[in-house]
């Protein structure tokens, strides 16, 4: 009893995941993806010429115009992390939310499992910072509420203008109506866990009798629907107090969208705005899959993407990968060093919080 689950469920996932063999897989399936993308690809017949253009005929004043936008992009990610956690963990302040949103871009890209490398990291550090455990979950589900619901609108609204005219562009059914019923969905999922009540877990564990194993059992079975509820009550409290902040989440998206506009331009004309906008969302879908960092997927997703909107396919498959240089490769160095650093940061963390514990604990008679 007493345990410290976060604790354990960290311990197992490092294990599992940041362990010297599952290091090594990760780098050798980045290399291998990499050596496909930029020494294969260009050997298939039309694609030559335009991935060439990657490699010596880019625009160097748009590259530069990309390389500043990943990092606005970057930026926008610690400012809204540092606007969520910033009043329940003041010790963090600007320099251990960069740590925390570095090394947790770097487990992302780095260990394939759809994004849960980020997610334990993020939610360790913040442990190790002060949170409790359901307080620590409840705010990084709100976090992630709050910089997925963009993504999630934009793609029913871009969906939506583009396939009834509404703003220029072709309109396939497929690349429009269907990623617009995809985002509308998790919307209302989010939406129906408003009604969730936070004591989900006591009422479901009340209902199959209070104890046992079926008890248990339910207290699990309704602990990630309770959760998901807390955590979006947490992010509307966080958009109704107004912190100027939680425009990262915005920031983070739009940025990373013009890192991409701004490699289309160093390579040749841009599609108009809303296919620039759906590709690129249609093709982060593929993010989902559980390989590092989405390499393959979500290059092969978004030049696909382009691909059925008409976009030409060489242009597009150079702009793509010359915005995954930015997106991928660009934070995973600062990321493995704010990961080293994190460790030590932590450390004072932890000593900073016992000192405090300390003083406030009644002294014995």
């Amino acid at each position: 009893e007493g345990e410290d689950q976060v604790e354990q469920a960290w311990e197992v996932f490092k294990k599992n995941f940041f362990s010297r063999r599952t290091v090594i897989f990760g780098i050798a399936f980045i290399v291998i993806v990499l050596a496909f993308l930029y020494g294969v690809l260009p050997q298939l017949p039309g694609l030559q010429r335009s991935l060439d253009k990657v490699r010596n005929d880019g625009d160097r004043t748009w590259l530069f115009v990309a390389f500043c936008m990943e990092l606005l992009s970057y930026a926008s990610y610690i400012w809204l992390f540092r606007a969520v956690f910033i009043k329940q963990i003041p010790i963090v302040g600007w320099l251990g939310s960069y740590r925390i949103s570095m090394a947790g871009v770097a487990a992302t890209r780095l260990f394939g499992a759809a994004g849960a490398g980020g997610v334990a990291l993020t939610l360790w550090a913040i442990r190790k910072a002060g949170m409790g455990k359901r307080q620590s979950v409840s705010y990084l589900v709100a976090f992630y509420v709050l910089l997925y619901s963009i993504f999630m609108i934009a793609l029913v609204v871009d969906g939506v203008l583009l396939r009834t005219g509404i703003i220029p562009g072709a309109a396939p059914f497929g690349v429009t109506v269907v990623p617009a019923i995809f985002g509308a969905l998790v919307v209302l999922i989010f939406v129906l866990a408003l009604a969730i009540p936070g004591n989900l877990e006591r009422l479901a564990a009340r209902w199959s009798s209070g104890r046992g194993k079926v008890a248990g059992l339910a207290r699990k079975l309704a602990a990630v629907p309770a959760l998901l509820g807390h955590g979006t009550r947490v992010a509307l409290g966080l958009i109704r107090d107004r912190d100027v902040g939680l425009l990262g989440a915005l920031g983070w998206w739009v940025f990373d969208i013009a890192t991409l506009w701004a490699c289309f331009k160093a390579f040749g004309v841009a599609p108009e705005i809303g296919i620039l906008v759906m590709g690129y969302f249609v093709g982060m879908i593929a993010n989902i899959i559980p390989t590092p960092g989405g390499v393959g997927a979500v290059e092969g997703g978004m030049i696909g993407t382009y691909a059925a909107f008409g976009v030409d396919l060489g242009y597009a498959t150079a702009a793509v990968l010359a915005y995954r240089v930015f997106a991928f490769l660009m934070p995973t160095i600062p990321g493995v060093i704010a990961f080293i650093r994190l460790r030590g940061t932590v450390a004072i963390w932890e000593s900073a919080n016992a000192t405090i514990k300390s003083k406030v604990r009644p002294t014995e008679a």
